[in-house]
């Protein structure tokens, strides 16, 4: 080999290596990451969840790819919040319902407290967080928060128009909206929402505690033929969205940025698309012959007495745990307090919600 071919050879060999450092380096500034979500993948709360990625790929020009994967693909939904952790997906959704006791603090949110939307309750629940920084989620970086409408109780054949006729008949119910279910006579099972269609049309459950959304969003308005409206005991589910904490801290300054602003945005978007398909539920239920009781005054009155015991259970629960009864039931004053001036709000704003007759 001459002198001169020697000279092109080292060339080339230098450009590779310099190419190949170039190739490292575009490589590298890519970031990729996945999220896991268990709604089914047609649900707006996963619909949401796939625009969520799609708004940060956007606004971060390209640089970060959101592999996502919606109907539990990665996780179920009690595995979600460790799963991120661990790094089984770098972003995850799911609601503190399927692991009760795991964020003691924060299932205050699921309490009956009279919530007439989602738009209310996702409100509420982030002004809690913000406030009051409950404990639990320091293993992973909380993007925010986001609750459904209030659980009222369809029944696949027992038309449920008092109290009483909650006696005998089990209903589906977790977290603390089991609680809920038991204190107004019926018993509550907590088998997966996934597996709730089946159940009632089955009779293996008489009915379901849940929003309106299930109604079309889980298809269980196909079963159903009762619904019973009483949105003024208020409970509801209380999900999160969380992302793996090494990740977030690994993000170039610029890209956490789009993560907190997007986040941020993210709540109101969820507030809405609650009520939106809290309505489209409704419709969807009555269009398949389902009939939609109306509690009176006086009936709805005698519910919200009946749940008053799931808040004093609660309060004694976090005793238990260590926590003050004081500060608890200061907590549990100002997330009603949060839920009249959100309502007021809301009506103020014309946020229309399929509750409210």
């Amino acid at each position: 080999m001459t002198k001169g071919m020697l000279t092109v050879c080292t060339l080339l060999t230098m450009l590779g290596v310099i190419v190949g450092g170039v190739f490292e380096v575009a490589t590298a500034a890519e970031i990729k990451l996945t999220y896991n979500n268990y709604f089914p993948p047609t649900h707006r709360m996963a619909k949401l969840g796939a625009e969520f990625c799609q708004e940060i790929e956007k606004r971060a020009n390209g640089r970060v790819k959101i592999s996502y994967f919606a109907g539990g693909t990665l996780l179920k939904a009690p595995q979600v919040f460790d799963g991120v952790v661990q790094g089984i997906a770098d972003i995850g959704m799911s609601n503190l319902a399927y692991t009760r006791g795991r964020f003691p603090e924060m299932e205050l949110c699921d309490l009956p407290f009279g919530c007439p939307s989602g738009w209310v309750s996702t409100k509420m629940v982030n002004e809690f967080y913000k406030k009051y920084q409950p404990k639990g989620f320091e293993k992973a970086h909380m993007l925010y928060f986001h609750a459904c409408g209030p659980n009222i109780i369809y029944t696949a054949s027992v038309p449920v128009k008092k109290l009483e006729d909650l006696k005998g008949l089990t209903i589906r119910g977790t977290g603390r909206i089991a609680d809920t279910v038991e204190a107004l006579g019926a018993t509550s099972r907590p088998i997966d929402m996934a597996e709730a269609y089946e159940s009632l049309s089955r009779h293996v459950i008489a009915g379901v505690m849940g929003p309106m959304e299930m109604l079309k969003g889980w298809r269980t308005g196909e079963v159903a033929k009762f619904a019973t409206n009483c949105w003024k005991v208020g409970n509801v589910y209380t999900f999160f969205v969380v992302m793996n904490k090494n990740k977030y801290n690994a993000l170039p300054s610029d890209i956490k940025k789009v993560f907190d602003e997007v986040s941020a945005e993210w709540i109101d978007r969820h507030a809405i698309g609650w009520n939106e398909i809290d309505i489209e539920g409704r419709e969807f239920f009555e269009s398949k012959g389902g009939k939609l009781i109306q509690l009176s005054d006086d009936e709805a009155a005698r519910w919200v007495e009946a749940v008053q015991p799931v808040l004093k259970t609660y309060t004694q629960d976090m005793v238990s745990k260590g926590f003050d009864a004081k500060t608890t039931e200061e907590r549990i004053g100002f997330a009603q307090k949060t839920v009249t001036d959100l309502t007021k709000e809301q009506a103020e704003k014309g946020v229309k919600s399929p509750y409210l007759e």
